[in-house]
């Protein structure tokens, strides 16, 4: 099968609303992740098939959980899940940030290939950062163990804002939240062409 048509059966079995342009632009960035991955290094995955389910698909499984507003991507690597999100979602805001400035350096070369005016990318340490417009929400995808990951981005989510945090095996996790958070759900995720574990665990202050 091309890309295509494993990008386009695994959204049909995701049950998403994806369209032709929009299909383009997700194969455009595995495309543009598949040549400079051969310099830079930025996935351990080398085969553009396995990118799509293991980075397409993966990020466009957490889709339907998410919600309207101006987010931040954490340690966002190579672009995910904030590049397939900013895609899908032209009109929410995007900030994706790593401190690796290589991941970044690409991350910024996307952004401007793929024409996304509602997507930017910052090199910086997430525990240093400041913004002057706090986020709705905040995910990553792999970044740290789930209790650090609230903790090092506290000062960045406004007041009634949460953290959707993408995840293998949550359970064990959990129990590490800080106690003036609240666990809104743990969503179990099952992603087309990928036998591992995924799931989504949205978290957001008791109270907010």
């Amino acid at each position: 099968m091309s890309n295509a048509q494993i990008l386009s059966a695994g959204i049909e079995k995701l049950g998403l609303d994806v369209n032709v342009m929009q299909q383009e632009k997700l194969l455009e960035y595995v495309a543009l992740l598949h040549k400079w991955n051969k310099v830079y290094n930025l996935t351990a995955i080398r085969n553009p098939q396995e990118m799509v389910s293991h980075h397409l698909l993966d990020s466009l499984v957490i889709l339907p959980h998410l919600w309207p507003g101006l987010w931040l991507d954490v340690g966002c690597g190579a672009g995910l899940p904030g590049l397939v999100l900013a895609i899908m979602r032209p009109d929410w805001q995007f900030v994706l940030m790593d401190s690796n400035s290589k991941k970044t350096g690409f991350v910024q070369q996307a952004i401007i290939a793929l024409g996304l005016k509602n997507a930017t990318v910052i090199c910086a340490r997430v525990e240093s950062y400041t913004c002057d417009a706090l986020f709705d929400g905040i995910t990553s995808r792999a970044f740290t163990e789930l209790g650090d990951f609230i903790k090092v981005t506290d000062h960045l989510i406004a007041p009634k804002g949460k953290w959707a945090a993408m995840k293998g095996w949550a359970e064990k996790e959990l129990d590490n939240v800080p106690a003036d958070y609240e666990i809104e759900q743990v969503v179990p995720l099952q992603v087309p062409g990928l036998e591992a574990a995924r799931s989504l665990v949205v978290v957001s202050r008791k109270g907010a």
